[in-house]
């Protein structure tokens, strides 16, 4: 049987609070991944399953035959790629329902975003629950790690903002422990961000600029581009446990608005660089600028 980390996240948690800054922070191959959801499935698990047939929505449509969930999850892709939705939607959920992580991760993501299914947040956050109650943390398969941490992340957003009129209420203590066993054991990006946000508005948790700013640079090495923002943000203007660094300060605010600008979006990143921008002076940008020279050479 698998064993979830979930029961025992609360009680590891302050261990990993003070024992954090000396671990090491696998970075997981998200790109890689993303691509590999919407194209190829991924290496069969031993699941062996005997034929069954899958529920259509129109019943004039034959029925789908699967030898095991690991075929459905491979049709399911397919058919979703040649336009097929709605076979695709349903050969995903038998999948799902035989335990096939990356399918319930496609779902949940289906749901969340309300793409090609009406959008309902509590579908979303059962398969993503799933998905975390049946990770084997003594055991894990590398090759869904991308799909578990962001199960976690997911989590834990719906845990700190609950969805309203459900059952599913704000509990930001489990959404600090969701987002805190992420970016320690995956050391997914968007877990950091998220965590470094709740040490910064002091959500769950005491506010702790320090803490904060420890995250977001983890994050922010990562080319997160919000991460970049509010770490240029607090070493730009300095905050209680973090010293004014102007120079380091633009050039992490430059990189977020660059990358802005470029994805068209956040737009509130490009006004926290031309606020820094407005203030800085000469002496500030010329260092800035080395910053940046040197932060591409160590990241192309």
């Amino acid at each position: 049987m698998a064993r979830s980390p979930i029961p025992a996240l609360q009680v590891r948690l302050a261990a990993m609070r003070t024992s954090s800054r000396n671990r090491l922070f696998a970075v997981v191959g998200i790109a890689a991944f993303a691509s590999a959801v919407g194209v190829v499935a991924p290496s069969s698990l031993a699941f062996d399953g005997s034929a069954q047939t899958a529920a259509t929505t129109d019943k004039t449509t034959p029925l789908q035959i699967f030898k095991n969930p690991q075929a459905a999850l491979r049709a399911g892709l397919e058919d979703f790629k040649s336009g097929n939705s709605r076979s695709g939607l349903e050969a995903l959920k038998y999948a799902a329902a035989g335990g096939e992580s990356l399918a319930r991760w496609k779902l949940a993501k289906m749901y969340a975003d309300g793409d090609g299914v009406p959008h309902d947040d509590i579908k979303a956050y059962e398969y993503f629950s799933q998905i975390v109650q049946d990770y084997d943390e003594d055991n894990p398969d590398p090759r869904e790690l991308p799909v578990v941490s962001s199960a976690f992340v997911a989590l834990g957003a719906y845990s700190l903002n609950g969805i309203a009129n459900t059952k599913v209420t704000p509990d930001p203590l489990r959404a600090l422990a969701m987002f805190q066993y992420a970016a320690t054991n995956f050391g997914d990006p968007n877990a950091q961000y998220d965590l470094a946000r709740m040490y910064l508005d002091g959500n769950g948790v005491g506010k702790d600029p320090a803490q904060a700013a420890r995250w977001l640079h983890l994050a922010a090495e990562k080319n997160h581009a919000e991460a970049q923002a509010l770490l240029g943000q607090l070493l730009f203007t300095g905050r209680d446990g973090v010293p004014r660094q102007r120079g380091l300060g633009l050039m992490y605010l430059t990189l977020a608005r660059d990358t802005a600008v470029q994805n068209k979006k956040d737009p509130w990143i490009v006004d926290l660089y031309n606020s820094a921008a407005a203030a800085a002076t000469d002496n500030d940008k010329e260092i800035a600028q080395l910053y940046i020279t040197d932060y591409k050479k160590k990241h192309d």
